[in-house]
């Protein structure tokens, strides 16, 4: 698997995990913040790696890619929110980039041919 499609799916493997813990938990607490660092930085990570996948479109972006901006975005978004105190903001931010991460998590499973796909149905064959 090339290193891209591995970091990827390794770091939005990650995102949904630390995302769940992080809704959770107990809101504002240490644990929290740190939960929540490490969560942002995953999805960074995330978005940032999609970048050098082109299977979609061999050689180009695309569609795709925009939806890594809009998380780029949003990661920022929620970030200077919370770190300038609207709690509401940050809120409404992270559970769209939650929301996100989720549909395309099962859109990966579910479009034939896409690594998670093969990787799943191998499972369950």
């Amino acid at each position: 698997m090339p290193l891209p499609i591995a970091l990827h799916l390794a770091t939005a493997t990650l995102s949904v995990i630390l995302g769940v813990a992080v809704l959770v938990l107990e809101k504002g607490t240490a644990r929290h913040r740190l939960l929540g660092r490490i969560w942002a930085m995953a999805m960074f990570v995330t978005a940032l790696s999609s970048f050098g996948i082109h299977a979609m479109n061999p050689g180009h972006f695309s569609w795709v890619h925009g939806l890594s901006l809009l998380t780029l975005v949003g990661l920022a978004r929620a970030i200077w929110a919370i770190r300038h105190g609207n709690v509401r903001s940050h809120k409404a931010a992270i559970r769209g980039l939650f929301v996100g991460l989720a549909v395309a998590g099962i859109a990966a499973v579910a479009v034939p041919h896409r690594v998670l796909n093969v990787i799943v149905m191998g499972w369950i064959a």
